[in-house]
């Protein structure tokens, strides 16, 4: 039986088949949902054939794309992607100079 180095160092991120930290979660959450998927297909009825096609078409996409996601990114790439989602692209201000030196009364 082949034995496969999971990780290679304290310290160091999980990497597994070149796949490094989140992308390793998400290969195995895909597939995990394909594993799913394709019992709740054959359990409502579904011909045998077809629900083994759907599955290797999804493990196949999911695989595919995570690995080139992960070459693409990098190990740090999807927290940088949502970071700069949730900051604007730019600040507005509609507000008059006079306005923003004014001293605001407390209440």
């Amino acid at each position: 039986m082949a034995e496969y180095e999971i990780n290679k160092g304290v310290g160091r991120s999980v990497e597994f088949k070149g796949l490094k930290a989140q992308y390793l979660f998400i290969f195995a959450g895909g597939l995990l949902g394909t594993i799913v998927l394709v019992a709740i297909l054959y359990l409502l009825g579904v011909n045998q054939f077809l629900c083994l096609i759907i599955g290797f078409v999804c493990a196949a996409f999911i695989a595919w794309k995570t690995f080139a996601m992960n070459k693409k990114y990098g190990q740090h790439g999807l927290m940088k992607i949502s970071a700069r989602k949730s900051h604007p692209r730019y600040l507005i201000n509609r507000k008059r100079p006079r306005s923003l030196l004014k001293r605001r009364k407390r209440a």
